[in-house]
């Protein structure tokens, strides 16, 4: 089976309640950070993706927003 054909099926019903799990999680972290970091959420989705790639985030921004 070719790549283009396999990825046009759906995901298996074990993948999509992964899937869905793993996603009320991220949900679930993102209002937690919200409560803190309050009117940012560009920046939380950005700092989600960071940590969950196991990577590294610049953060800018105007002077006084907490940023160190």
């Amino acid at each position: 089976m070719s790549e283009s054909e396999s990825s046009n099926q759906p995901p298996a019903p074990e993948e999509q309640e992964r899937i869905k799990s793993e996603a009320e999680w991220v949900d679930l972290l993102r209002q937690e950070i919200g409560r803190v970091i309050v009117g940012q959420k560009y920046l939380v989705d950005r700092l989600i993706v960071g940590l969950l790639a196991n990577g590294h985030v610049l953060l800018e921004g105007v002077p006084g927003l907490a940023k160190t």
